[in-house]
């Protein structure tokens, strides 16, 4: 697996562990986050490529952490987590720049290839982010 670095934002104490665990042994580089608040502190201090954000949590709530993390850095892809009663919060998550939504509990092999593929979108982000850059430089 290309290794990126993921960081998971649950206030479920016990998923955010069991989470961080299986991610771990399958050799993803992960960090994690019990709120809203504590995600944006670790994002100021280490690169992040991908955040697992779940949707309902007290203080800063998933959206409004979704949308100061795209505003630190556009290009980090956010995956939501939901239960069954929030997929209506994860598709307006998808409006504000989420990458995707997962519901939970979810399958540990999904939550793996929807992160292989939420780090393949940040890296394209990047390169067409350096070509705009690279071309803006020219035409000045």
């Amino acid at each position: 697996m290309n290794k990126f670095k993921v960081l998971v934002v649950d206030d479920e104490e016990d998923f955010l562990a069991i989470l961080v665990k299986r991610l771990s042994k399958r050799g993803v580089t992960v960090f994690e986050a019990k709120s809203g608040d504590e995600a944006l502190s670790l994002i100021g201090r280490e690169p992040i490529d991908v955040v697992v954000l779940d949707v309902r949590m007290p203080g800063l709530d998933g959206i409004e952490t979704l949308k100061a993390i795209k505003q630190i850095d556009p290009s980090i892809e956010v995956i939501m987590l939901t239960g069954h009663a929030n997929v209506e919060v994860a598709v307006k998550g998808m409006e504000l720049g989420a990458f995707d939504y997962l519901m939970k509990p979810m399958n540990i092999d999904d939550l793996l290839f929807k992160l292989q593929d939420a780090n393949e979108s940040r890296k394209l982000k990047q390169q067409g982010h350096r070509r705009n850059d690279n071309r803006d430089a020219s035409e000045t």
